[in-house]
């Protein structure tokens, strides 16, 4: 899953196992005078993955366990 932040400048792969695997940063936003924006915008875009990934489980188990659901926060 891809999460983005300042409107697609930042953008982070997560894989299932919410590791990271790819972050991509457009030139544009790397100034050394504002490091504090770009880092977080960097974990904006993680949190961003993190939730679609969290989505993708959450569906997939639910096609696994036949719609029974699991208890919440076990992911």
């Amino acid at each position: 899953q891809i999460g983005f932040a300042g409107g697609g400048k930042v953008k982070v792969t997560m894989n299932g196992a919410n590791e990271i695997v790819s972050i991509s940063i457009a030139p544009d936003v790397v100034r050394p005078e504002e490091t504090d924006l770009l880092e977080d915008l960097v974990l904006a875009a993680c949190r961003d993955a993190r939730t679609k990934v969290t989505a993708m489980v959450e569906s997939e188990m639910k096609k696994v366990t036949g719609g029974m659901g699991l208890p919440p926060g076990l992911f």
